[in-house]
C-alpha cells in the first residue's frame, strides 16, 4: 500500500492536458519497463495499452482510465509577460479571471501568472490572457501547458489534496491493480487501457472504440473520479457507478460486479448513479462494448470549490486542489482485483438464479 500511495502522489503531481499528456505517458513508460511480464504499446492515437505476457484463453478484461485533466495550453506568447492560452476542459467561467496559474515549458520549468481576461465564447475552447509574474523572453512556445497554481499533492486527515485527481488517481489505481493481478493465477487476460483527451469529449476513447484498439469481446472496467454528492460521500468506499448524466452502463457487467461485491461481506463500497458528468463507459457502450464504471468520490470537481454555492451566487469562485479519500483509493485497487479475480467464476447467487427460484416457488399462483 505504501508503494501504491507513492505512485498516487507522483502521478497526481504531473501536469497534463488534453492532447498534451506526454509527461504522464513518460511516467507510465518508465513504470512499464520496470515491470516483469508487462508489455506496453500505443495505438495510432497515442492511447496506451498495457497487457501481460502470460497467456489466457479467457475474454479480455481491460481496466481503463484517462491521462488528461482540464488545463491550459499556450496558443502564442504576446510579449515577454503575456500569453494567450486556451482552456481544454470543463470549468465554469466565474473561476478564471484573477486565478493564479503555473505555466510549464518543455523542460518542466515553472512560471507563475494570473488570468487577466477570459474569452468564454471562443471556439473550439475558451481563451484567456495570462500575465506572468516575471517577464520571460523566447522560452514559452505553442503547446506548453499551464494549470492552476497549487502545492504538490499531500495527504491530511486521510484525504489526498492534489492538482489533478481526475483522472490521474484512476491511472494510479489501474496500474496498482494490474500489479496485484499479475500475482494471481489465471488472470493473464487482464490489462489496462489509458486514453487521451477525455476532458474534451473522451475523443481518445471514441477513437479506441471505433478502431478496436481492444478486442470487441473485451469487458471494460472504466475508472473515473466523479463529483461527490451527499448520497455518494468521500470516504464511503469506492463506487460501482451504474451510470452518469448521459446513460446507464452495461447491465450484464454492472450486475455481475454487484453480485461479486455483495459477497464481500466486510468490504466498504458503494453502488451509485453519479450524475456529475459523462464518462468513457458511455462511449464504449455506445460502440458496442460491454462496459461499466468504478469511481472515486471527488471533492472540488475540476478544481472548482463550492460549485453549487458559486452557481447560486452565494460563494465567491475560487479554484482549489481536488480531494479524494486515500482509503477509497486503496479500496478501489482491491475492488478491481476482486472483480477481475471472480468475474469468470461460477457465482452461487446470480440474479437469474434468484428469478428462477421465485417463479418456481410461486408459479401456482398464476394458474
Amino acid at each position: 500500500m505504501k508503494k501504491h500511495l507513492k505512485w498516487l502522489l507522483e502521478i497526481t503531481a504531473i501536469p497534463t492536458a488534453a492532447g498534451q499528456e506526454w509527461r504522464v505517458v513518460n511516467w507510465i513508460e518508465h513504470w512499464a519497463l520496470a515491470q516483469k511480464g508487462v508489455k506496453l504499446r500505443k495505438d495510432a492515437f497515442g492511447n496506451l495499452l498495457l497487457t501481460q505476457t502470460r497467456k489466457s484463453a479467457k475474454k479480455p478484461i481491460y481496466i481503463t482510465a484517462h491521462l488528461d485533466h482540464p488545463a491550459f495550453v499556450v496558443r502564442k506568447q504576446l510579449d515577454d509577460q503575456h500569453l494567450e492560452m486556451e482552456f481544454r476542459g470543463g470549468v465554469n467561467d466565474a473561476y478564471f479571471v484573477g486565478a493564479k496559474v503555473e505555466v510549464f515549458d518543455n523542460e518542466d520549468n515553472g512560471y507563475i501568472g494570473t488570468v487577466i481576461s477570459l474569452q468564454a465564447q471562443a471556439k473550439p475552447f475558451k481563451r484567456v490572457i495570462v500575465k506572468l509574474k516575471k517577464g520571460v523572453a523566447g522560452i514559452l512556445i505553442k503547446d506548453d501547458i499551464a494549470r492552476w497554481n497549487f502545492k504538490p499533492p499531500f495527504v491530511k486527515d486521510g484525504l489526498l489534496h492534489a492538482p489533478a485527481c481526475d483522472d490521474l488517481a484512476g491511472v494510479a489505481a489501474a496500474i496498482a491493480a494490474l500489479e496485484r493481478i499479475q500475482k494471481l493465477p489465471g488472470l493473464g487476460h487482464v490489462g489496462v487501457l489509458l486514453t487521451r483527451a477525455e476532458e474534451i469529449g473522451f475523443v481518445g476513447a471514441i477513437a479506441a472504440a471505433k478502431n478496436k484498439t481492444v478486442a470487441k469481446n473485451s469487458r471494460l472496467l472504466c475508472l473515473e473520479t466523479s463529483r461527490s454528492f451527499p448520497e455518494s460521500p468521500i470516504g464511503g468506499g469506492p463506487i460501482l457507478r451504474v451510470g452518469d448524466k448521459t446513460s446507464v452502463f452495461g447491465p450484464e457487467l454492472t450486475n455481475a460486479a454487484t453480485e461479486i461485491m455483495n459477497a464481500q461481506k466486510k468490504f466498504l463500497w458503494q453502488r451509485k448513479l453519479m450524475p456529475g458528468g459523462t464518462c468513457e463507459s458511455t462511449a464504449f457502450c455506445e460502440y458496442g462494448y460491454v462496459s461499466t464504471c468504478l469511481c472515486l468520490a471527488l471533492g472540488n470537481y475540476h478544481n472548482m470549490k463550492d460549485i453549487d454555492g458559486v452557481l447560486q451566487k452565494k460563494k465567491p469562485a475560487k479554484v482549489a486542489p481536488e480531494v479524494i479519500s486515500v482509503s477509497d483509493y486503496h479500496g478501489l485497487v482491491s475492488m478491481l482485483t476482486i472483480i477481475c479475480r471472480d468475474l469468470d467464476k461460477p457465482r452461487k447467487a446470480t440474479l437469474r438464479k434468484s428469478l428462477e427460484t421465485r417463479i418456481h416457488k410461486y408459479k401456482k399462483l398464476l394458474s
